[in-house]
């Protein structure tokens, strides 16, 4: 478990230099076997995917559009779902959600990058683990189930995508419609 962690905390340090694609652009190729962690990681691959497209090519009137004085913009959503993906990587590295988070990108471009790669780093270590047991979301004086993480954060975060692209089409910049989140990819 430790070398997961490790080859995945390398793999995101390349890629975050780099310049390639960020991930999910398209859903990653399913896993080959059925474990309770590739059916975890199948979910926040979709999470991802949502994510992605969600929140590619929004401009600045998109990130501040909010449909009444009451709702959050579109960015603070952004922002809520980067909490949530810090979330369900802390539950991955079975670190603790009480500690404050010293590293949260402050503008839209590092928020979605840090929040896509959140999610592709829980995927990667839940893809190799059978049992997601072993898994919880530690708090500072409690912890919870991983059951929680599915319909806490992965589905709260899947909720905030749909926001977005209704958010997105109410400021004028609709989701793209060549994506299709039934298969994962972009249609020709």
């Amino acid at each position: 478990m430790k070398s997961i962690i490790f080859w995945s905390i390398i793999f995101f340090n390349v890629s975050m230099s780099s310049q390639e694609k960020l991930p999910y652009y398209e859903i990653p190729k399913a896993s080959e076997t059925f474990t309770a962690g590739t059916v975890a990681a199948r979910a926040i691959d979709g999470l991802g995917f949502r994510f992605y497209w969600a929140t590619e090519g929004l401009r600045a009137d998109d990130l501040n559009f909010r449909p009444n004085d009451d709702a959050r913009s579109t960015l603070e959503t952004i922002d809520h779902i980067y909490d949530l993906s810090r979330m369900i990587a802390n539950c991955a590295l079975k670190k603790d959600n009480a500690k404050k988070d010293t590293d949260k990108p402050e503008d839209f471009e590092g928020l979605r990058k840090a929040t896509l790669l959140n999610l592709q780093l829980a995927s990667n270590i839940f893809k190799e683990t059978k049992d997601i047991s072993e898994f919880k979301l530690f708090f500072e004086k409690y912890e919870v189930e991983f059951w929680t993480l599915i319909h806490g954060p992965i589905e709260d975060a899947v909720w905030h995508c749909g926001q977005i692209a209704l958010l997105r089409r109410s400021s004028g910049n609709p989701f793209n419609s060549k994506v299709s989140v039934f298969s994962g990819r972009l249609q020709d």
